[in-house]
């Protein structure tokens, strides 16, 4: 079987690294695509798998118009060279349109349910997988299934925490630390949104330094030059083990947020999407499974008095890494679903 995977943010080799394994060690083929966003090129050859860049990803939305035509052109070309028998993404616009136009078979994994995304790939896709709590609904195309997309890359199964990690942190002391993290709000489903801004990161930075925690600050907007001394430079793939070591984490990344709170690290997400249907699966890590915080930007004062009771607690680590067992007991191995899924079609097979 030859299999196209499409990639447009770095979460997405996470999504799909351990299916790529596994088909690839039974003799699949497999080819990634992407554009040059953030560190999706350094995960592809971290992990050792082929991979096409279309070039540098676009920010405004004449750009991203422009766009448009010249992916869709280029995974079309890249699709007649390599001839995949089926094409999986994380609701890729350009994978949908490709496999429309070629009639080969195309599987979209959901969990934002972006409706400029959607309206655009949804005709053109043959399934759309989503989790079970996802609450938008797409019709006969849509399969759900009890999981949620992290899980795919963090479950025991696949993830085992790599105490190294102190050393590319030089923090060989293993001294409490914080991870910071910002996102740019660049994305078309980000316009008029927003996160934690340079004022709130300052008085984070101020907040951990009285602790004497260290500060390890992650970031897809250009930081002032105040901030760079806490920017973390770690190899992209390691990131998951400084999330794991971690005493706490605070950002405005949906993604990262709640791979803090699934790995058991206590965990808060401040932005403006708190309270819309951009959290669903956010609001569960945090009323069914108290791994995470979800602070609305509005409330400044509640993000503080939040880390005050984190930090006052010692013990809140180990609760954390107690609570995330019930939650991998009681949601299945995703990867594991999306390998049967796919193989029980027999795609390339005649």
């Amino acid at each position: 079987m030859k299999i196209l995977i499409d990639i447009g943010h770095p979460g997405h080799v996470h999504l799909f690294k351990n299916f790529a394994l596994r088909m690839i060690e039974n003799g699949n083929s497999v080819l990634f695509t992407c554009r040059e966003k953030e560190s999706e090129i350094s995960l592809l050859k971290a992990f050792s798998f082929n991979y096409r860049s279309f070039g540098k990803h676009y920010n405004n939305i004449l750009a991203k118009l422009l766009g448009l035509i010249k992916f869709d052109l280029q995974m079309l070309i890249t699709a007649l060279i390599f001839k995949p028998n089926v094409f999986l993404s994380h609701g890729s616009i350009y994978a949908s349109h490709a496999a429309f136009l070629l009639r080969i078979p195309n599987i979209v994994l959901e969990d934002t349910g972006n409706k400029e995304q959607v309206v655009l790939y949804k005709p053109f896709t043959k399934y759309i997988l989503t989790p079970s709590v996802f609450p938008n609904l797409y019709g006969k195309k849509q399969i759900k299934y009890d999981a949620y997309h992290e899980i795919a890359y963090l479950h025991p199964k696949y993830y085992i925490p790599d105490e190294s990690i102190y050393e590319f942190l030089d923090n060989r002391d293993r001294c409490k630390f914080a991870i910071l993290r910002f996102v740019s709000w660049k994305a078309t489903h980000d316009i008029g949104k927003g996160g934690i801004d340079f004022l709130v990161a300052q008085k984070l930075i101020d907040f951990f330094e009285k602790l004497n925690y260290r500060i390890y600050i992650s970031s897809e907007k250009k930081l002032p030059e105040k901030f760079e001394k806490y920017k973390i430079s770690i190899p992209s793939h390691l990131f998951h083990h400084a999330l794991y070591f971690a005493d706490i984490v605070v950002g405005d990344s949906q993604t990262i947020i709640a791979e803090a709170g699934i790995l058991g690290t206590p965990a808060i997400r401040f932005n403006d999407l708190v309270g819309t249907s951009h959290g669903y699966h956010h609001a569960e890590l945090e009323n069914k499974y108290k791994l995470i915080y979800n602070i609305h930007t509005k409330n400044n004062e509640v993000l503080f008095q939040v880390l005050d009771e984190l930090t006052a607690n010692p013990e809140n680590k180990l609760k954390w890494q107690e609570r995330k067992q019930l939650l991998f007991a009681q949601k299945i191995d995703l990867t594991e679903f999306l390998l049967e899924f796919v193989n029980k079609r027999n795609y390339g097979k005649t």
